[in-house]
């Protein structure tokens, strides 16, 4: 047992504004299992980075384990998986067969190029691959990504036999089955919990209704003083005019009073002003104190309804790979206008597949009948790495009108000083709420989304789903969250062997 000792951290990317972490102290032990939670763009990610000691930073960082970060990066997607793996890390094949075997993957998968494994499978290998390695500290970012039901199962599982680690997810059930502590990044500090995210939920909801209160309270205070100071503006304007009089009055009050009344009316005038400063300064400090609580507004999407009634048909579609046997027995759906359709079935059984065959990029063989009239279509990816540069050069190469686009990206929780970044430089979230919003800026009237929640929070996922029933769009999706297909009244077609 060992511990991580952070202490004084103040860290920020130059182009921000604002500090992620700003003089923060944090003692965790190791044979904790902490979950580490928070909204997107807080610096989730970036905390395990500085953990790695990827990044310059004030303060200190005592680490006496070495940290190992998932998921590795796979620079030969080509190769055989094996021979994918051994360019990341140095392991027997039987200890890699050995996990692969516990998380419930088949070791086969090893002798298939790694880039036609499917996001549930590549995440199980790159898992099992992490825990052949030997004196670390493993640092989990996002696990139950691409994972279906069955799969997020395996690999709480899995995690539940393990030692001490940190785990960054948004999986709320999954969290509850493998942490023990919880360690939240919030808008002005780092809140360690001793207990799961349930623990978490619970004491934070009582925190935010403390806080609710308090705010009413500040902001019922603010609205007493902003009219003090206004009825103390008017009244100082209203004094000012006794210098020269009404124009009606003549004799005593009208000129030859006018020393002793502006005199008078000056002193006046500088009480009332100091006053109004003083009501000002303390709406200052009243507005100071309001905690923001989290805002979640409502989104907005290009969507245009086609003329044509069915924007989708596909009639006994099979696909495979070379020899290989097809990826699922004969697929028959449609798309009808205003409906979303959503593709289900266990990981690697080729969900992904028929929207690239849909979309024209599957790199195998295809059998079948494909009705689809011409109509526009935008996409969301499951892989987005080669989104790069600044947004508004982003914007301009996909054609997006950049303030919908940046209105939407603001919607979704990311700061404006993130703006200015690079998307390669933004965390997973950020750059998730990237394609996101670059889909719901785009004039559409088929939308095909291969697992959009991948890295959203709750409140981003509440919002989809707000907006998806608001505006009722024609939609492919593949997803894995059962509640969200329910809450949006999608139809779903299972893919079978």
């Amino acid at each position: 047992m060992s511990t991580i000792k952070i202490t004084h951290l103040t860290f920020g990317f130059d182009k921000q504004v604002e500090l992620l972490f700003e003089d923060a102290n944090l003692t965790i032990d190791s044979s904790w299992k902490l979950g580490l939670v928070g909204r997107n763009g807080r610096g989730k990610t970036t905390l395990l980075q500085l953990l790695l000691g990827k990044y310059a930073y004030q303060g200190e960082i005592q680490f006496p384990l070495r940290p190992v970060y998932f998921p590795a990066t796979i620079s030969e997607q080509d190769q055989l998986t094996y021979y994918a793996l051994l360019e990341v890390a140095d392991f027997e094949l039987w200890e890699l067969e050995r996990e692969m075997n516990l998380i419930q993957l088949d070791p086969q998968v090893l002798w298939q190029p790694y880039q036609t494994l499917s996001g549930g499978e590549q995440t199980k290998v790159l898992l099992a691959l992490l825990f052949t390695q030997e004196n670390f500290f493993p640092l989990i970012d996002e696990p139950t990504n691409h994972l279906d039901l069955q799969g997020r199962q395996h690999v709480a599982n899995y995690l539940q036999h393990k030692d001490g680690f940190i785990v960054v997810s948004h999986d709320r059930q999954f969290l509850n089955q493998v942490t023990d502590h919880t360690l939240a990044i919030e808008k002005s500090q780092l809140v360690l919990y001793q207990g799961n995210f349930a623990t978490y939920e619970e004491q934070k909801e009582l925190r935010d209704e403390f806080e609710l209160a308090q705010n009413r309270k500040i902001k019922k205070e603010v609205s007493r003083l902003k009219r003090t100071a206004a009825e103390k503006a008017e009244w100082s304007r209203s004094r000012e005019t006794e210098k020269y009089g009404k124009p009606s009055e003549k004799g005593s009050g009208g000129i030859f009073d006018t020393g002793f009344i502006g005199a008078r009316a000056a002193r006046t005038m500088k009480r009332s002003k100091n006053i109004e400063q003083r009501m000002y300064d303390q709406i200052e400090v009243k507005e100071g104190l309001l905690k923001d609580l989290e805002d979640v507004d409502r989104l907005t999407m290009s969507y245009h309804p086609s003329r044509h009634a069915q924007l989708l048909k596909m009639e006994n579609l099979s696909l495979h790979y070379k020899e290989q046997e097809a990826l699922f027995a004969p697929l028959s759906f449609e798309v009808q206008r205003g409906t979303i359709v959503a593709l289900t079935g266990p990981n690697g059984i080729g969900k992904s597949s028929v929207l690239h065959y849909l979309l024209g990029t599957f790199a195998g063989q295809a059998s079948g009948e494909l009705l689809r009239p011409n109509v526009k279509i935008s996409y969301v990816r499951q892989n987005y790495e080669n989104n790069r540069g600044t947004l508004q050069d982003f914007a301009e190469a996909n054609q997006l009108d950049y303030s919908a686009f940046l209105n939407n990206l603001r919607k979704l929780g990311m700061e404006r000083n993130v703006f200015q970044n690079q998307i390669e430089e933004m965390s997973m979230g950020q750059r998730k709420k990237v394609e996101l919003a670059k889909s719901l800026a785009q004039e559409a009237e088929l939308y095909i989304w291969d697992e959009p929640l991948n890295y959203l929070d709750v409140f981003n996922q509440k919002q989809l789903e707000d907006l998806l029933l608001q505006k009722q769009p024609t939609m492919l999706i593949v997803e894995h969250d059962q509640t969200f297909l329910k809450n949006i009244g999608a139809q779903q077609i299972a893919l079978k062997k």
